[in-house]
Protein backbone atom coordinates (compact mmCIF):
# COMPACT_ATOMS: atom_id res chain seq x y z
CA UNK A 1 0.00 0.00 0.00
CA UNK A 2 2.74 2.49 0.98
CA UNK A 3 5.06 1.38 -2.18
CA UNK A 4 1.56 2.01 -4.18
CA UNK A 5 1.35 5.49 -2.51
CA UNK A 6 4.72 6.74 -2.96
CA UNK A 7 4.13 5.06 -6.43
CA UNK A 8 1.20 7.39 -7.54
CA UNK A 9 3.12 10.67 -5.85
CA UNK A 10 5.79 10.13 -8.18
CA UNK A 11 3.75 9.92 -10.87
CA UNK A 12 1.92 13.09 -9.83
CA UNK A 13 5.22 14.56 -9.54
CA UNK A 14 6.40 13.90 -12.82
CA UNK A 15 3.11 15.05 -14.75
CA UNK A 16 3.42 18.23 -12.28
CA UNK A 17 6.86 18.58 -13.84
CA UNK A 18 5.89 17.81 -17.43
CA UNK A 19 3.07 20.19 -16.45
CA UNK A 20 5.28 22.94 -15.83
CA UNK A 21 8.03 22.18 -18.50
CA UNK A 22 5.08 22.81 -21.24
CA UNK A 23 3.92 25.78 -20.33
CA UNK A 24 7.08 27.14 -18.81
CA UNK A 25 8.48 28.26 -22.82
CA UNK A 26 10.53 31.04 -24.24
CA UNK A 27 9.91 32.06 -27.88
CA UNK A 28 12.47 33.70 -29.82
CA UNK A 29 12.53 36.43 -32.45
CA UNK A 30 14.73 38.00 -34.10
CA UNK A 31 14.79 41.66 -35.80
CA UNK A 32 16.77 45.18 -36.08
CA UNK A 33 14.53 47.33 -34.46
CA UNK A 34 17.23 48.45 -31.33
CA UNK A 35 16.85 49.32 -28.34
CA UNK A 36 12.96 50.62 -29.04
CA UNK A 37 12.20 47.17 -30.45
CA UNK A 38 13.42 45.35 -27.79
CA UNK A 39 11.77 47.39 -25.00
CA UNK A 40 8.12 46.51 -27.67
CA UNK A 41 8.82 43.28 -27.28
CA UNK A 42 9.01 43.14 -23.54
CA UNK A 43 6.14 45.19 -23.32
CA UNK A 44 4.09 42.73 -25.61
CA UNK A 45 5.94 39.72 -23.59
CA UNK A 46 3.90 40.65 -20.41
CA UNK A 47 1.19 40.93 -22.24
CA UNK A 48 1.02 37.96 -24.11
CA UNK A 49 2.10 36.37 -20.58
CA UNK A 50 -1.78 37.68 -19.47
CA UNK A 51 -3.09 35.05 -22.14
CA UNK A 52 -0.72 32.68 -22.11
CA UNK A 53 0.72 32.54 -18.57
CA UNK A 54 4.83 31.19 -18.27
CA UNK A 55 5.52 31.72 -22.06
CA UNK A 56 7.81 34.85 -22.43
CA UNK A 57 9.22 36.33 -25.76
CA UNK A 58 13.16 37.21 -25.72
CA UNK A 59 13.70 39.38 -28.93
CA UNK A 60 17.37 39.98 -29.77
CA UNK A 61 18.52 42.50 -32.17
CA UNK A 62 20.93 42.34 -35.13
CA UNK A 63 22.13 45.51 -37.05
CA UNK A 64 20.79 45.05 -40.89
CA UNK A 65 23.50 43.51 -42.39
CA UNK A 66 24.23 40.93 -39.57
CA UNK A 67 19.72 39.62 -39.35
CA UNK A 68 19.58 38.74 -43.31
CA UNK A 69 22.90 36.63 -42.96
CA UNK A 70 21.80 34.83 -39.47
CA UNK A 71 18.42 34.57 -40.47
CA UNK A 72 19.30 32.72 -43.78
CA UNK A 73 21.55 30.84 -42.06
CA UNK A 74 19.87 29.45 -38.65
CA UNK A 75 16.71 28.42 -41.11
CA UNK A 76 18.86 26.75 -44.02
CA UNK A 77 20.92 25.23 -41.01
CA UNK A 78 17.53 24.16 -38.73
CA UNK A 79 18.68 26.49 -36.15
CA UNK A 80 15.54 29.08 -36.33
CA UNK A 81 14.51 31.28 -34.18
CA UNK A 82 10.82 30.71 -33.64
CA UNK A 83 9.97 34.36 -35.48
CA UNK A 84 12.04 36.65 -37.70
CA UNK A 85 10.43 40.36 -37.93
CA UNK A 86 11.48 42.91 -40.68
CA UNK A 87 10.47 45.20 -43.48
CA UNK A 88 8.85 43.61 -46.14
CA UNK A 89 11.31 43.48 -48.78
CA UNK A 90 14.28 42.31 -46.34
CA UNK A 91 11.68 39.21 -45.46
CA UNK A 92 11.56 38.75 -48.99
CA UNK A 93 15.19 37.98 -49.36
CA UNK A 94 15.23 35.60 -46.44
CA UNK A 95 12.28 33.86 -48.83
CA UNK A 96 13.98 33.77 -51.73
CA UNK A 97 17.31 32.80 -50.26
CA UNK A 98 15.87 29.90 -47.88
CA UNK A 99 12.10 28.63 -49.34
CA UNK A 100 11.37 27.71 -45.77
CA UNK A 101 8.94 30.81 -44.29
CA UNK A 102 5.11 29.91 -43.87
CA UNK A 103 2.14 30.97 -45.88
CA UNK A 104 0.42 32.62 -42.90
CA UNK A 105 -2.78 33.15 -45.47
CA UNK A 106 -4.57 30.65 -43.23
CA UNK A 107 -2.84 32.18 -40.11
CA UNK A 108 -4.34 35.48 -40.90
CA UNK A 109 -8.15 33.60 -41.96
CA UNK A 110 -8.05 32.91 -38.08
CA UNK A 111 -7.64 36.40 -37.00
CA UNK A 112 -11.16 37.96 -36.09
CA UNK A 113 -10.05 41.60 -34.92
CA UNK A 114 -8.54 42.99 -38.63
CA UNK A 115 -10.72 45.13 -40.38
CA UNK A 116 -7.97 47.81 -39.97
CA UNK A 117 -5.65 46.11 -42.47
CA UNK A 118 -6.27 47.95 -46.06
CA UNK A 119 -6.11 46.13 -49.63
CA UNK A 120 -2.66 47.27 -49.81
CA UNK A 121 -1.29 46.47 -46.03
CA UNK A 122 -2.62 42.67 -47.78
CA UNK A 123 -1.09 43.31 -50.98
CA UNK A 124 2.27 43.59 -49.58
CA UNK A 125 2.39 41.03 -47.51
CA UNK A 126 2.36 39.08 -50.10
CA UNK A 127 5.28 36.92 -52.32
CA UNK A 128 4.66 35.11 -55.10
CA UNK A 129 1.71 32.37 -53.91
CA UNK A 130 2.39 33.04 -50.13
CA UNK A 131 1.54 35.59 -47.84
CA UNK A 132 5.22 35.87 -46.25
CA UNK A 133 4.20 38.26 -43.30
CA UNK A 134 1.31 39.57 -41.18
CA UNK A 135 1.49 43.30 -41.41
CA UNK A 136 1.96 45.04 -37.73
CA UNK A 137 3.46 48.04 -38.71
CA UNK A 138 3.48 50.75 -41.00
CA UNK A 139 7.12 52.33 -42.33
CA UNK A 140 6.42 55.94 -42.29
CA UNK A 141 8.73 58.84 -43.55
CA UNK A 142 8.70 62.32 -43.43
CA UNK A 143 11.18 65.65 -44.47
CA UNK A 144 12.91 66.66 -41.01
CA UNK A 145 15.05 70.15 -39.87
CA UNK A 146 16.79 71.54 -37.43
CA UNK A 147 14.25 74.15 -36.09
CA UNK A 148 17.45 76.33 -34.54
CA UNK A 149 19.17 76.17 -37.31
CA UNK A 150 15.84 77.37 -39.45
CA UNK A 151 15.96 80.14 -36.86
CA UNK A 152 19.37 81.04 -37.01
CA UNK A 153 19.03 81.73 -41.14
CA UNK A 154 15.73 83.42 -40.83
CA UNK A 155 14.28 80.58 -42.84
CA UNK A 156 10.64 78.89 -42.26
CA UNK A 157 10.08 74.54 -43.00
CA UNK A 158 10.51 74.22 -46.73
CA UNK A 159 7.84 73.47 -48.50
CA UNK A 160 9.35 73.00 -52.17
CA UNK A 161 12.32 72.30 -53.70
CA UNK A 162 13.05 75.93 -54.24
CA UNK A 163 12.88 76.45 -50.61
CA UNK A 164 15.39 73.38 -49.72
CA UNK A 165 17.54 74.59 -52.35
CA UNK A 166 18.01 77.89 -50.75
CA UNK A 167 17.94 77.00 -47.25
CA UNK A 168 20.52 73.83 -47.88
CA UNK A 169 23.16 76.61 -48.64
CA UNK A 170 22.40 78.82 -45.54
CA UNK A 171 22.60 75.38 -43.28
CA UNK A 172 26.29 75.08 -45.64
CA UNK A 173 27.78 78.28 -45.56
CA UNK A 174 26.10 80.54 -42.77
CA UNK A 175 27.23 78.47 -39.35
CA UNK A 176 23.97 77.58 -38.41
CA UNK A 177 25.07 75.23 -35.49
CA UNK A 178 27.18 78.58 -33.72
CA UNK A 179 30.53 76.42 -33.97
CA UNK A 180 32.53 78.79 -36.03
CA UNK A 181 33.15 76.12 -38.63
CA UNK A 182 32.50 75.35 -41.88
CA UNK A 183 31.60 71.76 -40.92
CA UNK A 184 27.71 71.71 -41.38
CA UNK A 185 26.01 70.39 -44.56
CA UNK A 186 22.44 71.02 -45.71
CA UNK A 187 21.51 67.38 -45.93
CA UNK A 188 21.82 64.10 -44.70
CA UNK A 189 22.03 61.64 -47.43
CA UNK A 190 22.85 58.19 -48.44
CA UNK A 191 24.54 55.93 -51.53
CA UNK A 192 26.73 53.51 -50.72
CA UNK A 193 24.77 50.30 -51.81
CA UNK A 194 21.25 49.90 -54.13
CA UNK A 195 18.82 50.23 -51.64
CA UNK A 196 20.83 53.30 -49.58
CA UNK A 197 20.63 56.29 -52.64
CA UNK A 198 17.44 53.82 -54.75
CA UNK A 199 15.55 54.66 -51.15
CA UNK A 200 16.51 58.10 -51.22
CA UNK A 201 15.47 59.06 -54.49
CA UNK A 202 12.11 57.07 -54.06
CA UNK A 203 11.54 59.51 -50.99
CA UNK A 204 11.58 62.35 -53.14
CA UNK A 205 9.69 60.69 -55.94
CA UNK A 206 7.03 59.77 -53.71
CA UNK A 207 7.07 62.22 -51.27
CA UNK A 208 6.52 64.48 -54.09
CA UNK A 209 3.43 62.84 -55.79
CA UNK A 210 4.99 60.54 -57.84
CA UNK A 211 4.61 57.25 -58.33
CA UNK A 212 7.04 54.88 -58.84
CA UNK A 213 10.79 55.76 -59.87
CA UNK A 214 12.63 52.90 -62.47
CA UNK A 215 9.62 50.69 -63.07
CA UNK A 216 6.00 50.53 -63.10
CA UNK A 217 3.80 47.19 -62.54
CA UNK A 218 3.36 46.73 -66.58
CA UNK A 219 7.06 46.75 -66.81
CA UNK A 220 7.40 50.17 -68.57
CA UNK A 221 11.09 52.34 -67.27
CA UNK A 222 9.80 56.14 -65.69
CA UNK A 223 13.09 57.13 -65.22
CA UNK A 224 12.72 59.49 -68.31
CA UNK A 225 9.42 60.75 -67.90
CA UNK A 226 9.78 63.94 -67.85
CA UNK A 227 8.41 64.65 -64.23
CA UNK A 228 10.50 61.66 -62.96
CA UNK A 229 13.58 63.13 -64.48
CA UNK A 230 13.30 66.30 -63.09
CA UNK A 231 13.48 64.90 -59.67
CA UNK A 232 16.34 62.02 -60.38
CA UNK A 233 18.53 65.31 -62.26
CA UNK A 234 18.09 67.45 -58.96
CA UNK A 235 18.82 64.77 -55.97
CA UNK A 236 21.47 63.72 -58.26
CA UNK A 237 23.13 67.14 -58.31
CA UNK A 238 22.62 67.44 -54.64
CA UNK A 239 25.47 65.10 -54.20
CA UNK A 240 27.59 66.54 -56.46
CA UNK A 241 27.85 70.27 -58.03
CA UNK A 242 25.52 71.60 -55.70
CA UNK A 243 27.36 70.41 -52.60
CA UNK A 244 24.61 70.14 -50.16
CA UNK A 245 26.11 67.17 -48.50
CA UNK A 246 28.90 65.63 -46.79
CA UNK A 247 32.05 64.61 -49.54
CA UNK A 248 32.06 61.47 -48.26
CA UNK A 249 27.88 60.50 -48.95
CA UNK A 250 28.52 58.30 -51.91
CA UNK A 251 30.31 55.87 -49.20
CA UNK A 252 27.04 56.52 -46.69
CA UNK A 253 25.29 53.78 -45.93
CA UNK A 254 21.96 53.78 -43.13
CA UNK A 255 24.59 54.47 -39.70
CA UNK A 256 26.72 56.95 -41.54
CA UNK A 257 23.49 58.78 -42.60
CA UNK A 258 22.38 58.64 -38.73
CA UNK A 259 25.99 59.43 -37.77
CA UNK A 260 25.45 62.69 -39.49
CA UNK A 261 22.09 63.60 -38.41
CA UNK A 262 22.46 62.44 -34.99
CA UNK A 263 26.44 63.96 -34.96
CA UNK A 264 24.67 67.86 -36.24
CA UNK A 265 26.48 67.83 -39.11
CA UNK A 266 23.43 68.29 -41.28
CA UNK A 267 20.09 70.38 -41.27
CA UNK A 268 17.66 68.57 -43.34
CA UNK A 269 16.90 64.55 -43.17
CA UNK A 270 14.58 61.49 -43.43
CA UNK A 271 12.80 61.29 -40.25
CA UNK A 272 11.07 57.60 -40.12
CA UNK A 273 8.56 57.43 -36.97
CA UNK A 274 10.63 54.99 -35.48
CA UNK A 275 13.22 57.80 -35.07
CA UNK A 276 10.99 60.32 -33.43
CA UNK A 277 11.23 58.63 -29.83
CA UNK A 278 14.69 58.52 -29.52
CA UNK A 279 15.08 61.94 -31.56
CA UNK A 280 12.70 63.85 -29.07
CA UNK A 281 14.98 63.17 -25.86
CA UNK A 282 18.58 61.78 -27.42
CA UNK A 283 20.92 63.06 -30.00
CA UNK A 284 18.87 65.70 -31.64
CA UNK A 285 16.56 66.28 -28.19
CA UNK A 286 13.63 67.64 -30.12
CA UNK A 287 15.65 70.30 -32.00
CA UNK A 288 13.90 69.28 -35.29
CA UNK A 289 10.26 69.84 -37.14
CA UNK A 290 9.03 67.20 -39.77
CA UNK A 291 6.62 67.95 -42.47
CA UNK A 292 6.02 66.08 -45.76
CA UNK A 293 8.59 65.67 -48.32
CA UNK A 294 9.44 68.95 -50.92
CA UNK A 295 7.25 69.98 -54.06
CA UNK A 296 8.96 69.71 -57.15
CA UNK A 297 5.43 70.90 -58.52
CA UNK A 298 2.21 72.85 -57.61
CA UNK A 299 -0.05 70.43 -59.67
CA UNK A 300 1.14 67.67 -57.69
CA UNK A 301 0.33 67.70 -53.80
CA UNK A 302 3.55 66.73 -52.08
CA UNK A 303 3.44 63.74 -49.17
CA UNK A 304 4.65 61.91 -46.41
CA UNK A 305 6.02 58.43 -47.97
CA UNK A 306 4.81 55.40 -46.49
CA UNK A 307 7.96 53.42 -47.48
CA UNK A 308 7.02 50.15 -46.24
CA UNK A 309 5.57 47.16 -44.22
CA UNK A 310 7.43 46.05 -41.21
CA UNK A 311 5.72 42.70 -40.25
CA UNK A 312 6.43 39.04 -38.94
CA UNK A 313 7.40 35.43 -40.30
CA UNK A 314 7.30 32.13 -39.10
CA UNK A 315 10.04 30.13 -40.62
CA UNK A 316 8.92 26.24 -41.28
CA UNK A 317 11.47 25.26 -39.17
CA UNK A 318 10.32 27.46 -36.03
CA UNK A 319 11.30 25.59 -32.67
CA UNK A 320 7.96 25.88 -30.82
CA UNK A 321 5.99 26.55 -34.25
CA UNK A 322 2.42 26.58 -32.50
CA UNK A 323 3.00 28.63 -30.35
CA UNK A 324 4.82 31.23 -32.60
CA UNK A 325 1.93 31.05 -34.52
CA UNK A 326 -0.20 32.01 -31.60
CA UNK A 327 2.50 35.08 -30.78
CA UNK A 328 2.36 36.01 -34.33
CA UNK A 329 -1.53 36.59 -34.57
CA UNK A 330 -1.03 38.09 -31.14
CA UNK A 331 1.05 41.14 -32.36
CA UNK A 332 -2.16 42.06 -34.29
CA UNK A 333 -3.94 42.70 -31.02
CA UNK A 334 -4.55 45.95 -29.50
CA UNK A 335 -2.21 45.38 -26.76
CA UNK A 336 0.43 44.58 -28.59
CA UNK A 337 -0.36 47.50 -31.70
CA UNK A 338 -0.85 50.21 -28.51
CA UNK A 339 2.44 49.03 -27.53
CA UNK A 340 4.13 49.16 -30.75
CA UNK A 341 2.93 52.76 -31.15
CA UNK A 342 4.17 53.99 -27.93
CA UNK A 343 7.66 52.18 -28.18
CA UNK A 344 8.31 51.73 -32.32
CA UNK A 345 6.40 55.01 -33.15
CA UNK A 346 3.63 52.91 -36.01
CA UNK A 347 0.73 50.51 -35.90
CA UNK A 348 -1.70 49.08 -38.01
CA UNK A 349 -4.66 49.64 -36.18
CA UNK A 350 -6.59 52.76 -35.92
CA UNK A 351 -8.17 52.89 -33.06
CA UNK A 352 -5.24 53.18 -30.50
CA UNK A 353 -4.54 56.03 -27.71
CA UNK A 354 -2.05 58.96 -28.39
CA UNK A 355 -2.75 60.86 -26.07
CA UNK A 356 0.87 60.24 -24.70
CA UNK A 357 2.78 60.87 -27.81
CA UNK A 358 4.79 64.06 -28.77
CA UNK A 359 3.87 66.36 -31.40
CA UNK A 360 6.34 64.87 -33.90
CA UNK A 361 5.01 61.14 -33.03
CA UNK A 362 1.47 62.06 -33.81
CA UNK A 363 2.49 63.61 -36.97
CA UNK A 364 2.82 60.27 -37.67
CA UNK A 365 0.14 58.40 -35.57
CA UNK A 366 -2.49 60.75 -36.73
CA UNK A 367 -2.01 61.99 -40.57
CA UNK A 368 -3.38 64.94 -41.54
CA UNK A 369 -1.77 65.64 -44.82
CA UNK A 370 -1.54 63.23 -47.77
CA UNK A 371 -0.19 59.98 -47.77
CA UNK A 372 2.03 58.43 -50.58
CA UNK A 373 2.58 54.41 -50.45
CA UNK A 374 5.61 53.20 -51.82
CA UNK A 375 4.92 51.25 -54.69
CA UNK A 376 6.97 47.24 -53.62
CA UNK A 377 8.23 46.75 -57.83
CA UNK A 378 9.57 43.66 -55.64
CA UNK A 379 6.29 42.25 -55.10
CA UNK A 380 5.43 42.68 -58.86
CA UNK A 381 8.88 42.01 -60.53
CA UNK A 382 10.66 38.80 -59.74
CA UNK A 383 13.77 40.32 -61.24
CA UNK A 384 13.47 43.71 -59.36
CA UNK A 385 16.45 43.55 -56.95
CA UNK A 386 19.09 42.84 -60.31
CA UNK A 387 17.26 45.90 -62.28
CA UNK A 388 18.10 48.38 -58.78
CA UNK A 389 21.59 46.74 -58.73
CA UNK A 390 22.21 47.69 -62.10
CA UNK A 391 20.74 51.52 -61.97
CA UNK A 392 22.83 51.80 -58.80
CA UNK A 393 25.84 51.03 -60.05
CA UNK A 394 24.79 53.66 -63.64
CA UNK A 395 24.11 55.75 -60.57
CA UNK A 396 27.16 55.42 -58.82
CA UNK A 397 29.49 56.11 -61.67
CA UNK A 398 27.61 59.35 -62.03
CA UNK A 399 28.13 60.68 -58.78
CA UNK A 400 31.91 59.85 -58.80
CA UNK A 401 32.21 61.54 -62.30
CA UNK A 402 29.51 64.04 -62.89
CA UNK A 403 28.28 63.76 -66.70
CA UNK A 404 28.49 66.64 -68.85
CA UNK A 405 24.95 66.90 -69.79
CA UNK A 406 22.48 65.04 -67.04
CA UNK A 407 19.70 64.92 -69.07
CA UNK A 408 21.31 62.53 -71.67
CA UNK A 409 22.77 60.59 -69.11
CA UNK A 410 19.22 60.12 -67.73
CA UNK A 411 17.99 59.39 -71.23
CA UNK A 412 20.39 56.84 -71.84
CA UNK A 413 20.08 55.44 -68.51
CA UNK A 414 16.65 54.68 -68.99
CA UNK A 415 17.49 52.98 -72.45
CA UNK A 416 19.66 50.67 -70.46
CA UNK A 417 17.40 49.76 -68.17
CA UNK A 418 14.98 49.10 -70.97
CA UNK A 419 17.28 46.98 -72.50
CA UNK A 420 18.18 45.00 -69.28
CA UNK A 421 14.12 44.65 -68.06
CA UNK A 422 14.14 43.08 -71.09
CA UNK A 423 16.47 40.49 -70.77
CA UNK A 424 15.57 40.02 -67.29
CA UNK A 425 12.19 39.63 -67.90
CA UNK A 426 12.49 36.62 -70.91
CA UNK A 427 15.51 34.97 -68.27
CA UNK A 428 12.33 34.69 -65.31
Amino acid sequence: MIVKKIANGLVAMGAALLVGSVSAQELVVWHDLGENGITWFQKMSAEFAKVRPGVTVKSISYPTDQWFGRAISAINTDTAPDLIYNNYERVIRVADQTGKLMDLKPVLAQVGDKAFLSEDDLRVAVHGPKMIILPIQRVQMGFGVRKSWLEKVGEKFPATWADVQRIAVKFRDNDPDGSGKKNTFGLALEAAKPRDLVHIIDLFMFGSGLRHTIIDPQGKIVVDEPAHAKVLEEVLKAFTEYRYVAPDTINHSFSEMYQVIEGGRAGMFRVGDWNVKKWDTQAIKGDFLVGPWPSFDPARKNAVVIGGMRGVAVPENSPNKALAIEFAKFMLSKPAQQASLDTVGSAVRSDLDVSALSERQKFFAVPSGPLNAYDFPEATHAFYPELEAAYHRKLLGALSKPPANWRVFISETANEMRDLTAKLAAKK
